[in-house]
C-alpha cells in the first residue's frame, strides 16, 4: 500500500485568468506545465492546481452547483504572528475578502481567514506547536504511542 499523502489540491475556479493573476499576486509561481485551461503552482511539498469549476465537476461526475460553505479550508502556516497579518494584508490587496482578521486563538496561536476570488477559504496561521522546518513544512509532534509512521493504528 502506498504511503498516504496529499500531492495536489485542485480548486475549481470560474475565471482562470483572474484566478491565476490572484495567486501569482500572492507570490505563487506558475509551473511551465500550466495550460490555458489549468494552472499549477508549487506550494511547499504539494502542488496547487486551478481548473475550471464546471470542468472539474464534470471530471468528478458530480453536478456543478454552488454549495456555500463546503466544510474545507486550506491553511497557510507562517513562522510568526506578524507574518499572519502580512499575508492577510497581501491577500486583501490582491482582492481577497478578509473573513476573520488575525487574532489569538484557543490553541495558543494566531490565525485569520480570507476567501479567494472564487470563495475558497484560506486560514493563515502561526502555530507555535507546529514549527516550520527549513523547507517551510509544518513539523507535527511525534505519532501517538502505538501508531506506526504510516498513519495507521
Amino acid at each position: 500500500m502506498p504511503t498516504p499523502r496529499i500531492s495536489l489540491i485542485t480548486l475549481g475556479v470560474t475565471d482562470m485568468s483572474r484566478a491565476r493573476r490572484f495567486y501569482e499576486a500572492l507570490g505563487f509561481v506558475a509551473s511551465s506545465a500550466s495550460q490555458p485551461t489549468v494552472t499549477f503552482f508549487r506550494a511547499g511539498a504539494v502542488a496547487l492546481g486551478l481548473y475550471g469549476r464546471s470542468d472539474l465537476a464534470a471530471d468528478a461526475q458530480v453536478p456543478d452547483r454552488p454549495t456555500g460553505f463546503a466544510a474545507v479550508t486550506l491553511a497557510w502556516n507562517v513562522a510568526s504572528e506578524p507574518e499572519v497579518d502580512a499575508v492577510l494584508a497581501r491577500a486583501a490587496a490582491c482582492g481577497a475578502t478578509i473573513l476573520k482578521p488575525a487574532q489569538k486563538v484557543f490553541w495558543g496561536g494566531t490565525s485569520g481567514y480570507f476567501a479567494d476570488l472564487d470563495g475558497h477559504l484560506w486560514e493563515v496561521a502561526h502555530n507555535p506547536g507546529f514549527p516550520l522546518d527549513a523547507e517551510g513544512r509544518i513539523e507535527l509532534p511525534a505519532p501517538i504511542a502505538g501508531d506506526d509512521d504510516k498513519g495507521t493504528p
